[in-house]
């Protein structure tokens, strides 16, 4: 199987998500599921059917979760230096806007827009690497063409 890149914040999350799961969400659903049944038929009963689908979620993401952490290939950002790669954290100015915004160059498991963390495989990610502070880059996004200008590269 293929290594899955990650931040070592992003592992981090990732593992306390599934601690999460395995020791407080689980044994509340099991608990719900254990009341609900005290309550009778069960082929009526919406506290039942309720519970039991949200222990299918919890438990197909703690198999998701487990199967991401042991693929994972952890990399850390603050032993890397140059031109962007994975890891880098990016500071770009819209040369259409002036707007500039910062981005963290992470992998898929671990991406947010919103939080600044953007996905390797994205288009933007994906034109960014190998650029230097300094360098044009045209990105073609589902919004149409998008001219940046590298303002700032860093490894944290």
């Amino acid at each position: 199987m293929e290594k899955i890149p990650m931040t070592r914040a992003g592992h981090a999350a990732l593992d306390e998500e599934l601690k999460l799961l395995k020791s407080v969400e689980r044994p509340a659903v099991i608990k719900a599921i254990a009341e609900a049944r005290e309550h009778g038929d069960l082929s009526e009963n919406a506290e039942y059917h309720a519970a039991r689908e949200k222990q299918s979620f919890i438990e197909g993401r703690i198999k998701e979760l487990e199967a991401l952490l042991s693929l994972a290939d952890v990399i850390d950002p603050a032993r890397l230096s140059g031109a962007i790669k994975f890891g880098a954290t990016v500071t770009l100015v819209d040369e259409d806007t002036d707007e500039e915004k910062t981005y963290q160059i992470v992998g898929e498991a671990e991406a947010d827009i919103e939080k600044g963390l953007l996905n390797i495989k994205s288009p933007l990610a994906r034109a960014l690497i190998g650029k230097e502070e300094g360098d044009s880059v045209e990105v073609r996004t589902p919004g149409g063409e998008r001219s940046y200008e590298v303002l700032r590269i860093r490894y944290v």
